[in-house]
């Protein structure tokens, strides 16, 4: 059983994403700790990279912080490594192709299952070429999670046939980033992928209010919140603790 696709069988899950090393490495071991024990029941870690194309500027800066503080892919798996034993939540990697490569695609795919790492998502890789990592994610038990958004619609339910761990679904075009609408269409690409697969279904992109993630909830298996908690993490520094956890039970509560 993929324990990510676990995380999804008590009730709605309330995925919850920062960026690893901002504004520093010890601040996110941290916060690892306090949304896993505000209720999140996946937590995603950004490995910030230069050229986060899927990211709007609040994880963009966010992603620049943390490169200037000093944080690397190694310092986040031994980090992970750390931490993963003190939690059950499954952590989950958010990457680009670029970073993989460069370190390696063996090696990364290796470290992530030695430190803890239960899936990874890799925004830039096109369907057609996930054969690139799927096989050594296989390999090492790492869930390759996709990612379908609403013009993906003839491809969605190819996409979804062959997913792993949980199905990413993106609310809205463009990149990440608190948004005061959220169109429904997401909705109806769901109804066509039920049909082919009983994967877990979570909407991300975009969500950041309680009445949002009520919203999307009702009609997933879960939602996931980004932009929101680095938002706070950007505010509130190495203080941002409190602020995080406050959060995270309001938006897991909305959820429920």
């Amino acid at each position: 059983m993929s324990r990510i696709k676990d995380a999804f069988s008590d009730g709605k899950a309330f995925v919850t994403f920062i960026t690893g090393g901002d504004p520093d490495i010890e601040t996110t071991e941290r916060l690892i700790l306090a949304m896993a024990e505000e209720g999140a029941s996946l937590i995603e870690i950004g490995i910030p990279f230069s050229d986060p194309v899927a990211e709007g500027p609040v994880i963009q800066a966010a992603d620049e912080r943390a490169l200037a503080a000093g944080c690397t892919t190694d310092k986040l798996l031994d980090m992970v490594k750390s931490v993963s034993q003190r939690t059950d939540v499954p952590l989950l990697f958010m990457t680009y192709l670029n970073p993989i490569f460069t370190y390696g695609r063996e090696k990364f795919i290796k470290r992530c299952a030695e430190c803890g790492i239960a899936g990874i998502i890799v925004p830039d890789m096109p369907f057609e070429e996930k054969g690139e990592l799927s096989g050594l994610c296989e390999e090492n038990g790492v869930d390759l999670i996709s990612m379908i958004a609403p013009t993906s619609d003839s491809r969605a339910v190819m996409i979804a046939r062959e997913a792993r761990g949980f199905l990413y679904c993106v609310s809205s075009l463009g990149v990440t980033g608190m948004r005061s609408e959220i169109g429904m269409e997401i909705g109806r690409l769901l109804v066509k992928v039920r049909e082919v697969t009983d994967i877990p279904c979570a909407i991300g992109f975009g969500i950041s209010t309680p009445e949002q993630a009520a919203k999307m909830s009702a009609i997933s298996d879960g939602v996931i919140v980004g932009s929101a908690i680095v938002n706070i993490v950007a505010e509130h520094g190495k203080d941002c603790e409190p602020y995080v956890r406050e959060y995270v039970r309001s938006m897991k509560s909305a959820v429920k």
